[in-house]
């Protein structure tokens, strides 16, 4: 991770922003003066620059307000905290006209002040892997008819400035839509600016949504803009609009009316030049009816709506998909990229994929960490999804849906993913079902030769079943460490996907995980997962 910035000429103010920050393993670097900074940055490029800035307003050397004008000249998606004293409040207000992140009023409460860096350190780490992701790869795949659908109403919207919903399944690509809506908008040089109601308190979402004035509620220390006000020229995307409290949805039905809204203890009417486009899961219709959500609002949301077909609505698209996450997985690790093999791809074709694109994002993730060799095998699957039985006639139309190309050779690919998990444990089974098992609770791949003597009673469904296989074929096999081996796996499996969670951070892995920070970090070191 690149070093947070830290300018003030007040040594003491270093000096205590960098032993909190270090003591939470974030990397540091300090200034006396804008005027260095300036240099520092001018002599780095991008990579090497700050993830966030930290700076005070008044400097012997340089305004931290002019810093912070010429900081988002260069580099827009920064996020920059100005520190200031009370005194200094109602001239740093103009501060959010230049793109502040947050102020930081002095003095201030160490553990808030840290809270506060990290959340600017995680938003430009989300910017960051959103612009890479954009930049490397097309907005959207996909050549199945429904998404050809979905490509059209976006080019036909292109030059348009109406509302848009959006609706499909939880992992569908919602935001991936609403963002090519926005770039190919007469508003693509304004702000994109996304947020999920469903994800804030309801306490916060109206502050979230409106910003509020100093003073508005306890702890409201300064003014502070909302999403509407970060959006303006651009686009403000609302994801799961269906969750939005009853009341909220009043005050977002007079935004889309008039175009005008109120911070939350204010008096001035604020102008809102936004473009919104929703997004939901949820059957808005059915809502209505249940007097969960506005009438009103609905309609005036649903002026065009697009719907995103399910992953399982278009498997052709899977092997494209595939190869292209497995691509930037391995980019995003530094490690060369994973190949799949024909019958893998068969077997993720058969898989129901309940998380859609994201739950496939997720799994190709995982293989490529977790795969053994550089072609990917169906032995090297994840268990809900190397589960899924191959019955005959599902399996043989995922079979030509997920790749043409494979019916020629169907027989020989169908007997590979049989061999590969034990066909001889499915040769009475019952239909499978969809697997809802999820990707980062999953163990390693199945090996191949349990027969259907050996496992007969064994449970079919979910990460639980791939458990049972791996220690029948262990203890099959005459193992005495079986209690050791797996449960080292487990632990090894679910300390990396909290740490990957929390992007490494491990003190939040181990509250996320139920365990003491002393724990997590002893079983870090006897299960050899340091870095």
């Amino acid at each position: 991770m690149k070093p947070i910035w830290i300018v003030d000429d007040d040594q003491s103010i270093r000096f205590v922003l960098e032993k909190a920050l270090l003591r939470e393993g974030l990397p540091t670097r300090s200034f006396t003066n804008p005027r260095d900074v300036l240099l520092a940055l001018s002599e780095r490029d991008e990579e090497a620059g700050p993830q966030v800035l930290v700076s005070d307003i008044r400097m012997p050397g340089g305004s931290g307000l002019e810093l912070l004008t010429k900081v988002k000249e260069r580099h827009p998606g920064l996020p920059v905290i100005i520190m200031t004293a009370f005194s200094d409040l109602d001239s740093a207000v103009s501060a959010f006209q230049g793109g502040a992140f947050e102020y930081l009023p002095k003095p201030f409460d160490l553990p808030k002040a840290v809270e506060l860096i990290r959340r600017a350190v995680e938003e430009s780490q989300r910017e960051e892997v959103a612009e890479e992701r954009m930049a490397v790869a097309p907005e959207m795949l996909g050549q199945a008819p429904a998404m050809q659908d979905v490509f059209r109403a976006i080019g036909r919207l292109s030059q348009s400035n109406v509302t848009v919903m959006i609706t499909g399944e939880s992992g569908s690509g919602k935001e991936l839509v609403a963002r090519a809506l926005h770039k190919h908008s007469p508003r693509a040089n304004g702000p994109f600016v996304a947020i999920n109601t469903a994800a804030i308190p309801k306490d916060l979402l109206e502050s979230e949504l409106f910003g509020h004035e100093r003073g508005a509620f306890t702890g409201a220390q300064t003014m502070r803009r909302g999403r509407f006000e970060q959006a303006e020229g651009g686009t403000l995307f609302l994801d799961e609009i269906g969750d939005m409290p009853f009341d909220l949805q009043t005050r977002l039905l007079r935004v889309l009316s008039d175009g005008h809204f109120y911070r939350v203890g204010g008096h001035n009417s604020v102008k809102a030049n936004v473009r919104v486009i929703a997004a939901t899961h949820q059957d808005l219709e059915q809502r209505v009816k249940e007097g969960a959500f506005r009438e009103d609002l609905f309609h005036r949301l649903n002026v065009i709506r697009l719907r995103l077909p399910a992953l399982r609505e278009r498997r052709e698209d899977i092997p494209m998909l595939t190869r292209l996450f497995l691509q930037q997985s391995a980019k995003q690790l530094g490690v060369e990229p994973k190949r799949i093999s024909d019958s893998a791809l068969v077997q993720l074709g058969l898989f129901g994929f309940p998380g859609n694109v994201r739950q496939l994002e997720n799994i190709c993730h995982w293989l490529t960490v977790m795969a053994p060799a550089q072609l990917i095998e169906p032995k090297d699957l994840p268990p809900e999804v190397a589960l899924v039985g191959a019955q005959s006639g599902a399996g043989e139309a995922a079979v030509r849906s997920v790749d043409p190309s494979l019916s020629a050779r169907g027989a020989h690919a169908d007997a590979a993913v049989h061999g590969d998990i034990g066909a001889g444990a499915w040769a009475d089974a019952p239909a499978s079902t969809e697997m809802n098992g999820s990707v980062a609770a999953s163990g390693t791949g199945l090996a191949g030769g349990v027969t259907a003597s050996a496992a007969p009673a064994l449970n079919t469904s979910g990460w639980e079943a791939g458990l049972e296989l791996e220690a029948m074929e262990l203890l099959t096999a005459g193992r005495h460490d079986v209690w050791d081996a797996l449960s080292r796996r487990f632990e090894s499996r679910l300390i990396l996907t909290a740490l990957s969670n929390t992007r490494g951070r491990r003190i939040e892995a181990a509250q996320k995980l139920g365990i003491g920070r002393n724990t997590i970090t002893r079983k870090i070191q006897e299960l050899g997962l340091e870095d």
